[in-house]
């Protein structure tokens, strides 16, 4: 296979097979005209082919530079498109965002285009993580959890207060603790405690063979639920939120409060970010309330 050839000749050919010109491709790269000749001979002489074809004050390209011209402007397009997708122009400021997995599926992604609207000159990179406390990678600006706030390493600030709410498939009327109680449930692993508060409140325990499923996320409960596989127990803002983005659940019973809640958990900020991630914090405080 070829050795693909040094990336600024490709990138002179380029610009002079658009401009037909070596002087305007000059002046759009920032170089002497001199060196993008000499680029363009460098990259003629590395494929043994004539791309341009020279005449007085008249530059046209060959057929075989007329389709490598075409070839390499997609490549490069590609190229341009990929780099801004990841790390974002250099006229916008991108913020990452680590966020719990249901959190930024029932709640967050409905709410992230009202951000976009008051600060469009932040792009917003929402990453998710099922388990909290984890520790979060370097490269995130803001850390969102969910939980008793009582991590190790760095400061946490509360901004949010809870309940918890039974489901049903939608078109259902509310159910008795006792109902409840009696199953089929769908469990989330990892916040099984959620059934027992709620019932705890009513002055019930759940009964083990009641559980009927076994997921990891809200949101994958929520789809048995509205399948009609089960009852769950779920934070109420996610319940509503999927309810109002037309999931065929319903609320079955009256909310109940709880300790945890959504916490900003301090990590390092980028210079280069600090202003957008104290916009995006204050904002979450907001929407979170």
């Amino acid at each position: 296979m070829r050795k693909l050839p040094n990336l600024v000749w490709l990138r002179s050919f380029e610009s002079a097979a658009q401009h037909l010109s070596f002087t305007d491709a000059a002046q759009e790269l920032g170089m002497t005209q001199t060196a993008v000749s000499l680029h363009v001979r460098s990259l003629e002489a590395e494929l043994g082919c004539k791309l341009f074809t020279r005449a007085a004050r008249r530059l046209t390209l060959t057929e075989m530079g007329k389709a490598y011209a075409y070839s390499l402007r997609q490549a490069l397009g590609d190229m341009a498109i990929s780099t801004a997708s990841l790390f974002g122009t250099e006229t916008e400021q991108v913020l990452t965002v680590r966020v719990p997995m249901s959190t930024a599926g029932l709640w967050l992604a409905h709410r992230l285009p009202e951000f976009a609207e008051r600060h469009p000159g932040i792009s917003v990179r929402m990453v998710s993580n099922i388990w909290a406390g984890t520790e979060a990678p370097e490269n995130v600006d803001v850390e969102l959890r969910f939980g008793s706030g009582g991590w190790d390493g760095g400061e946490v600030r509360r901004i949010s207060q809870e309940r918890l709410v039974p489901v049903r498939a939608a078109g259902s009327g509310f159910l008795s603790p006792e109902a409840l109680r009696q199953g089929p449930l769908v469990q989330i692993l990892g916040f099984e405690d959620m059934l027992l508060r709620y019932l705890n409140a009513h002055g019930c325990m759940p009964l083990q063979e009641a559980a009927r499923f076994a997921v990891d996320t809200t949101v994958a409960a929520l789809d048995i639920v509205a399948a009609g596989g089960g009852y769950a127990v779920v934070v109420e803002r996610f319940a509503r939120m999927a309810m109002e983005t037309g999931k065929a659940i319903s609320i079955a019973g009256d909310p109940v409060p709880i300790d945890q809640a959504h916490y900003l958990v301090s990590v390092p900020a980028r210079a280069s970010s600090e202003a957008a991630k104290q916009l995006f914090e204050a904002w979450l405080e907001e929407v979170f309330a």
